[in-house]
């Protein structure tokens, strides 16, 4: 390995085998690009118990996995002032509430006016750090909690603990259809057949768990507190959908609308102004990378979820 790389260990989980070496590395390896992982292992730069193989290898699970990545600024990317709630920062981490509405990372067409652009805005040295220190990413329209990390020994013990799922993240949602108590979804998460946007459960999918707790019952809607077992794209969305309970403004997943009983006229309006997802990222958990200390931070439920909540309340809705 050359000066310029950093060389990062993991383990490939064992409930993955069969499942192909990139599609894996991808899912322990969000800050990676899928574009990015394929040229490491076309490289060579990826090793399966000390041997290269191709994107297209059927893992065993099990097997000690090394890369060596080099580490390219993304010089692409633009530094860009914005303001950002920050909950905690340090010489190691930086954790932010995200918005509603804010993309996690520039993308096709969009090169700047997301949350890494406003990283690199505040923390210019993150420019050496792939993708700009940030190990996770939130849907651009679900609010909450993101850790950022700020050295490079931060982000590999970052990722570390998104791998072996000791960094804990909580939401919040609202949901459709009045749940008698929590439980858990377990069902494997695949691409769409038809819509490359869309994520479902598929039986060549990759292992995925959520479990949730009801918090409060409404008439035709439920508020739950969820807990991510694993970390697939569009996770909570895709289970609760499958469950017949997707959430309250989903564009993607939620289907047919369904409309709180007896709400007034202007009530009713607001209720329909609501256009997202109804989740937030409400409660993160990890390992400090310096000092190992169990570290907690929660922020508070952004006001348009609040707001459902309150309509609910104020129109007599609630279940219990």
């Amino acid at each position: 390995m050359d000066d310029d790389s950093t060389e990062l260990a993991l383990t490939l989980p064992v409930e993955d085998a069969g499942q192909r070496l990139d599609a894996v590395l991808a899912g322990l390896l969000p800050e990676l690009s899928r574009s990015r992982l394929q040229t490491l292992l076309q490289q060579g730069d990826v090793l399966v118990d000390g041997a290269a193989h191709r994107p297209s290898y059927r893992i065993r699970g099990g097997e000690a996995v090394v890369l060596h990545i080099p580490q390219t600024p993304v010089e692409h990317w633009l530094a860009e002032a914005m303001d950002l709630t920050i909950l905690h920062e340090d010489a190691h981490l930086l954790v932010i509430d995200k918005p509603a509405g804010l993309a996690t990372h520039p993308g096709a067409g969009r090169p700047r006016g997301t949350l890494a652009n406003a990283v690199l805005a505040h923390c210019p040295d993150n420019h050496r750090l792939p993708r700009a220190g940030i190990v996770h990413r939130l849907d651009m329209d679900t609010s909450g909690l993101l850790v950022v990390a700020k050295s490079e020994r931060a982000r590999q013990s970052l990722i570390a603990q998104l791998a072996d799922h000791s960094m804990h993240r909580e939401y919040l949602a609202l949901v459709q259809g009045a749940l008698t108590g929590g439980g858990h979804v377990e069902a494997p998460i695949g691409r769409h057949p038809q819509d490359r946007l869309r994520m479902t459960v598929r039986r060549d999918g990759r292992p995925a768990r959520t479990d949730y707790r009801l918090v409060e019952r409404f008439a035709r809607h439920s508020f739950l507190r969820l807990r991510l077992a694993s970390g697939r794209t569009h996770q909570i969305r895709v289970h609760m959908r499958h469950v017949g309970h997707p959430l309250v403004g989903d564009p993607l997943y939620g289907g047919r609308p369904i409309l709180p009983p007896a709400l007034a006229a202007a009530d009713l309006a607001r209720w329909q102004a609501f256009r997202r997802q109804a989740l937030h990222a409400w409660r993160l958990v990890l390992e400090h990378p310096e000092s190992g200390i169990s570290c907690q931070w929660e922020a508070p439920m952004p006001g348009d979820m609040e707001e459902l909540l309150q309509l609910l309340r104020s129109a007599g809705q609630n279940g219990h």
